[in-house]
This record gives C-alpha cells, sequence and structure tokens, in this order.
C-alpha cells in the first residue's frame, strides 16, 4: 500500500510539471523528424542503390516507397528506445528533487521497508515510460498511415507493448540506482543531457552496426540499450523487410538485418529473443539489489 501511494504521489507530480512533460513530447517529435528526414533520407537512398546493383526487372518508385517505409520503422523502433531511457530518467528526478528537498530522509525515517520505497520510484518511472513510449508508437503510426505505408498488426502491437513494458522497467531501475549517487537536480539534468546524447550511438541508432568499429560493437553488444533496440526493430521492420528485398536472395536481407542492428551476432550465431530477454531482466534484477544494498548503507543529507 505503501508503494502504492508513492508511486501515485510521483507519476502526479511529473503529469502536475506541464513544462517537463511538454518538453518530453516536444523533444521526442523533434529527435523524430530530424531522424526521418535526413538518417531517413541517407539510409533509403543507400538501400535504393544497393537493390539497384542486381538488376532485373525491378520497379524504381515501388522500391523507394519500400525503402522509405523500413528507413523509418526502423528509425521509430530506436525512437522508442531513446524514450525508454530519457523518459524513466526525467521522472526518476522526483527522487532526486526529494533528496535534495530532505523528503526522502523523511521517508526513510518512517517504518516503511526501503525495497517499498524503492519499488514506489521504479514502478512510476516505469508506468510513466510506457505511456510515453505508447504514445510515441501511436504517433508514428498517424505518421505512417498518412505517408500511405500499411500499420503495424495488433499482434504486432501487443508484441511491441511487452518489450516496451519490459525495457521501461530495465531503465527505470538503472536511473535508480544512478539517481542514488546524484545529490542534486542540477547534477541529475547534466547526467540527463549526456545520457540522451549518448542512448543514440549506444543504440545503434544514430549510426549503424557497420559504421562503428569492431571493438565498440563489441561494447555495445553487452549493454542494454542495443538489445532492446534491435528486438523492438524485429517487430517493426518485418514486414517491411519482406517487401522492400522480395524476389532477392535471403542473404541480402539478413546482410541488411545485421548492418542495421536488427540482428545481434555474437561468436557468429544470432542472438535470440529469449536470451534478449533474460539478458535485459537481469540488469533490471542486479540493478534493484544492488540500489537495496547501496541505500541501506548510505548516509543522507538532511
Amino acid at each position: 500500500m505503501e508503494t502504492y501511494y508513492l508511486l501515485k504521489r510521483n507519476i502526479l507530480l511529473y503529469i502536475r510539471d506541464h513544462v517537463s512533460v511538454f518538453f518530453s513530447v516536444l523533444s521526442m517529435l523533434i529527435v523524430l523528424a530530424l531522424m526521418v528526414i535526413f538518417l531517413g533520407n541517407m539510409n533509403s537512398e543507400n538501400i535504393v542503390e544497393a537493390l539497384e546493383q542486381y538488376g532485373g526487372m525491378r520497379d524504381t518508385k515501388l522500391d523507394e516507397k519500400n525503402a522509405d517505409y523500413l528507413v523509418q520503422m526502423w528509425t521509430l523502433a530506436g525512437i522508442l528506445i531513446v524514450n525508454a531511457v530519457t523518459i524513466t530518467m526525467t521522472v526518476m528526478s522526483t527522487m532526486v528533487r526529494d533528496e535534495e528537498g530532505s523528503r526522502l530522509a523523511s521517508f526513510y525515517m518512517t517504518p516503511v521497508k526501503r525495497v517499498k520505497i524503492a519499488l514506489g520510484y521504479i514502478l512510476s518511472a516505469w508506468i510513466a515510460g510506457i505511456g510515453m513510449c505508447v504514445l510515441t508508437l501511436f504517433i508514428g503510426e498517424v505518421y505512417m498511415w498518412l505517408c500511405g505505408h500499411p500499420l503495424l498488426t495488433v499482434s504486432d502491437f501487443l508484441k511491441l507493448f511487452g518489450m516496451i513494458a519490459l525495457n521501461t522497467f530495465v531503465y527505470a531501475s538503472l536511473a535508480y540506482l544512478m539517481a542514488l549517487f546524484i545529490h542534486s537536480e542540477s547534477a541529475w539534468g547534466s547526467l540527463l543531457t549526456i545520457i540522451g546524447t549518448l542512448v543514440g550511438f549506444v543504440g545503434a541508432i544514430y549510426l549503424p552496426m557497420t559504421m562503428l568499429p569492431e571493438g565498440v560493437c563489441k561494447v555495445l553488444k553487452c549493454l542494454p540499450v542495443l538489445h532492446g533496440a534491435a528486438m523492438m526493430r524485429v517487430v517493426c521492420t518485418q514486414a517491411a523487410i519482406d517487401e522492400t528485398f522480395a524476389g532477392l536472395p535471403e542473404i541480402v536481407g539478413d546482410t541488411f538485418r545485421e548492418q542495421m542492428g536488427v540482428s545481434i551476432i555474437m561468436d557468429g550465431r544470432e542472438i535470440s529473443l529469449q536470451y534478449q530477454i533474460l539478458f535485459l531482466l537481469a540488469y533490471a534484477i542486479i540493478a534493484i539489489i544492488a540500489s537495496v544494498w547501496i541505500s541501506k548503507g548510505r548516509k543522507l543529507r538532511g
């Protein structure tokens, strides 16, 4: 019950901060527009050029349309991951604000177990993150509809919702762990800016995997962002890949998946969805256990 009230309080504080919500939506739309306009055009042109190399009787206009749809869906998956990270961190700023204002010290002086307090912050960031990511998905689909592209199926929506829920929970847990080491809202804002910038590179969103050094790729494969982005890309791009590379050898589509981070290859084998789910859950569980252990022994400013 205590966790519920803390969760409700934190979500209401985020929703009532209209400026924060406005800029959360605005930044999402700006990043989406920039990626579609600049990176989208570049990647679409590369795909069309690759298709032309195979020669044969191809419909250039259809290839261009399919390539645009493929890149836009690939971009949408990346934006969902960016939001899963940044929105949960934005909501977690409530905890940093509570510590800065000595309210967190007051919470810890009550009989409520610290794990319940931790869950109150984590779950509020999780729920708000899910809401904003679902809104992103809805806006993205409206854009696809306006562009004349096919919409995702109900099954695809359900899969993406589950993936959004998993990823936002992981990043909410990690955000709570990081918040334990930050003691001012200004410092947290600076950290959010840095992570918000880096997450696009860590998830191979701004630059495809083929444009990154091999050593960097190995490091990225050990981080949750890349795997979270990959699983969403599989769902978002499956139909588009089939349409774009129709009539070509299967290896062409497989090569695109590997190069664009749709499929993650380690030791010559493609990482399965089940492995990625367990990998992400492991990050969340370790983060929560570490957070509770650290919070028990920390001294709060008060």
